[in-house]
């Protein structure tokens, strides 16, 4: 009984088969976050779009002359916030964006 019954070197056998698979999880792992990230992308113009139309709302309701200085204060905080989350937003969806223009898609955990 001979100990040199296989010609490939402990570790290698079927090596090739195991980069295969990791190659295809990979692209399967890619496909997938590229299709969360574009799915967020999507989600994010919505609510940037809808969120500017608010900001449009608040114009149009200081631009009323019957306002107190308390309601034209609430107006603009209110402004202030929405501005501040329409650039937050807008970073994020740059970020997002950015990625997959590089092809590095990969799933961006929020916490």
């Amino acid at each position: 009984m001979s100990t040199q019954s296989c010609k490939h070197p402990l570790g290698a056998a079927g090596h090739g088969r195991m980069t295969m698979r990791q190659s295809q999880a990979e692209t399967r792992r890619q496909n997938v976050a590229k299709r969360s990230m574009t799915k967020e992308v999507k989600q994010l113009t919505g609510l940037i779009a809808t969120l500017r139309d608010s900001l449009e709302s608040i114009h149009k309701q200081r631009a009323n002359a019957k306002l107190s200085g308390a309601e034209m204060g609430l107006l603009d905080e209110r402004r202030n916030n929405l501005l501040l989350t329409i650039a937050a937003l807008d970073d994020r969806l740059s970020a997002v964006q950015g990625l997959i223009d590089l092809g590095r898609p990969h799933i961006i955990r929020v916490h």
